[in-house]
């Protein structure tokens, strides 16, 4: 929001609703103008003005319109005077001619300001109205049980109307709402046990701490996972310690098999983000000992639901997880196992779900983990078969997605290396330098669409010296050492932009080893 606008607006929002879901739209009003922003966050700038302390005032239309006139002049003039549009969506407001016009009114006088979708009932198709999806899809926040859910769908809609990210806000209200259902519990146990003549009361105060706990356990998992996802490496480090111990603390002392199905699930998926970081520390005996706990659990829950598939790809995730410590310690029999485990889950998935694209990728990748494992064993028919089917895998869902062409960029990317390698260690290495060349083909498209992307650009010196190293095998010592100094001078770039890189200094160690090699055992020529 531009000073200009700032000075016009007297309204936070519009929320904009069908008189038949009043009742929610009322529960919303209050939500939203009792929420008190973090500090550390008033008074910052952003494009919606200063961030308030309070959501105050917000728009909320008391009355039914009448059936056969337009929009009465107090709502015209409330929506010329917000900042932004909340829409509660059902279906209810899908057939509201009213809510559709105070859509389009609020578009057309302020084409630049935000609206957001609060989904209460049905499924988008059938809950949002027809001039919500016109142009840029609006920003869902979904207050159903198997959506956000209420506490996460609130913040959604917080950090859209004051202008701020959601992760700031999710970070400051776990602690707090840690905090409010440990107290709640504790309380609600203290009646239980001191007031048995009020039994109605401490079955509703324990209602109440499970839904309290239901939100607490959703924002845990929302920073173990899909947060952690956002940030980057040195960002994760920061925050990720203090979610943890907080996730510790909320879970301690509890027996998993005595929790709800839902809150054994989210347990599950903590106990896989936090082996995963251990993980990538390199502290593999404590990611191993977090992935057996998730894998306990996951593996009871599809023991009662052997065809739910958010079941078999929690289980397949964690699969993964325990073979892939496995195969960093060096045992690559039980890596293999585990793998095959993995990959057999995926295609449990796919047969169950032919059509999702998450699924068949992850029948990719564990193709893709098995070739990697035949590759180091130097199982020539092996690695052929699995380097082969992943890539034929990836190539399928590439003709198949429209989204995250990235992504999938760089899984075709990594599959091209692989089968590079599967080539070379069965002696075909004119094929092995064919991929080699299909994989810095898509790479230089790459790196052209996202030249700031370091993770291209270490595939890129990790290309370079691979091809030095078939270059070498080949008898061209020339070749390699040209191929090896090209990769090094992107190498030293990499490490002059972030020295703290663990990839960029492994890189450059190794392209610098292979160069000293390559000088002290050159290679014979070949033979013409």
């Amino acid at each position: 929001m531009d000073g200009d606008q700032a000075g016009v607006a007297r309204y936070r929002a519009f929320i904009s609703y069908n008189h038949r879901d009043a009742a929610f739209g009322r529960r919303l009003h209050a939500r939203l103008e009792r929420y008190v922003l973090p500090r550390r966050l008033v008074g910052r700038e952003t494009p919606r003005g200063k961030v308030p302390r309070r959501l105050t005032p917000i728009f909320r239309d008391r009355e039914e319109l009448p059936a056969a006139h337009d929009l009465t002049v107090e709502v015209r003039a409330a929506l010329a005077a917000s900042n932004a549009l909340i829409v509660v969506c059902t279906p209810n407001a899908a057939a509201s001619p009213w809510v559709a016009r105070e859509i389009e009114l609020f578009r057309a006088l302020h084409p630049d300001r935000p609206i957001l979708a609060a989904l209460a009932k049905g499924e988008p198709a059938e809950a949002f109205p027809a001039p919500l999806c016109e142009g840029h899809e609006p920003l869902a926040a979904d207050f159903r049980p198997t959506g956000d859910g209420s506490r996460l769908a609130l913040l959604k809609l917080v950090a859209g109307v004051a202008g701020v990210g959601l992760d700031e806000l999710v970070q400051r209200d776990a602690q707090r709402r840690l905090r409010s259902v440990m107290a709640v519990t504790g309380l609600s146990l203290a009646t239980a046990l001191g007031m048995g003549l009020l039994t109605a009361f401490a079955l509703n105060a324990r209602d109440e701490a499970e839904r309290q706990r239901g939100e607490s356990e959703s924002l845990v998992e929302f920073m173990m996972t899909d947060l952690r996802a956002k940030l980057t490496p040195n960002q994760r480090l920061a925050v990720q310690s203090a979610v943890t111990q907080r996730a510790l603390d909320y879970y301690a002392g509890q027996d998993p098999a005595r929790l709800a199905p839902t809150s054994q699930e989210r347990f599950a998926r903590v106990l896989s983000a936090w082996g995963e970081d251990n993980e990538e520390g390199g502290h593999l005996a404590t990611a191993s000992a977090r992935y057996r706990q998730a894998y306990a659990i996951t593996g009871r829950l599809l023991a009662v639901e052997p065809d739910n598939p958010q079941r078999l790809f929690d289980h397949a995730q964690n699969e993964y997880g325990l073979a892939t410590v496995a195969y960093r310690k060096g045992r690559l029999a039980e890596a293999k196992a585990g793998y095959g485990r993995y990959r057999d889950l995926a295609g449990r998935l796919t047969r169950l779900r032919p059509d999702s694209i998450e699924y068949r990728r992850e029948l990719g990748y564990a193709e893709g983990n098995l070739c990697t494992v035949a590759v180091d064993a130097g199982d020539q028919a092996e690695s052929a078969r699995h380097c082969a089917e992943s890539l034929r895998v990836m190539r399928d869902v590439d003709a198949r997605i429209a989204e995250d062409r990235h992504v999938q960029a760089a899984d075709l990317i990594n599959r091209h290396a692989w089968m590079s390698e599967a080539y070379k260690v069965s002696g075909d290495m004119e094929r092995a330098v064919t991929e080699r060349a299909m994989e810095e083909k898509k790479l230089d498209i790459e790196m052209a669409r996202y030249p700031d992307d370091r993770d291209l650009q270490a595939d890129w010196v990790a290309l370079k010296q691979a091809q030095g190293g078939l270059a070498y095998v080949s008898g061209d010592a020339r070749g390699a050492l040209s191929y090896l100094a090209a990769g090094r001078v992107r190498a030293v770039e990499l490490m002059a932009f972030d020295p703290d890189k663990a990839r960029a200094r492994r890189l450059l160690a190794r392209i610098d080893n292979s160069i000293a090699y390559v000088k002290q055992n050159p290679a014979p020529r070949r033979r013409k």
